[in-house]
């Protein structure tokens, strides 16, 4: 099976993107979303966060600020994250599936559940149109253009989008 990372900067367009794959028939793994069920169904593990990094679990969000308390969760979170792609990618029966993260491409310990990279992005004036986290969270981002793929400018309307993706899926 052929693992595809979809990554890129807030509001770029990787759930879009996902999305499309998704009702096209192929699996695609949301780190954010499977991140914040980890965070609902494994026991104990907020309470270890709010105990390990010395912060509410609801004003988790300080994290973006602070690179130490960061790297204190990512070294928390990460591990169980990987299992669960692990145990997800185990799951499947295909030969092609996505996985979606902004930070995945950037994170060693991630570099073994995928194959390929897929960047989509878009001009900066509309990712911050499109998402208002996007320009205090840009700074944390970082996407080396020599473990890229394939990048799909996600700049224009739905329809652009999706022809793009069909091309990109096509030269797969």
């Amino acid at each position: 099976m052929t693992t595809v990372l979809v990554t890129g900067p807030i509001g770029g367009g990787k759930t879009t993107v996902c999305r499309y794959l998704e009702a096209s028939g192929y699996p695609v793994y949301d780190c954010d979303s499977r991140c914040k069920g980890l965070y609902e169904n494994v026991p104990g593990l907020k309470l270890r966060i709010e105990n390990e990094l010395k912060v509410q679990f609801s004003e988790l969000g300080v994290i973006f600020k602070d690179a130490d308390l960061r790297e204190k969760l990512e070294a928390i979170v990460y591990p169980l994250l990987l299992r669960d792609i692990e145990n997800w990618k185990d799951s499947l029966d295909c030969s092609l599936a996505f996985i979606e993260s902004a930070v995945a491409l950037e994170k060693p310990l991630f570099r073994n559940t995928y194959d390929k990279v897929l960047l989509v992005k878009a001009p900066r004036r509309l990712r911050h149109s499109r998402n208002p986290k996007a320009a205090s969270r840009e700074a944390l981002q970082k996407f080396d253009k020599s473990l890229i793929d394939y990048t799909i400018d996600n700049g224009s309307g739905l329809e652009s989008l999706y022809a793009k993706i069909e091309k990109f899926l096509e030269q797969l």
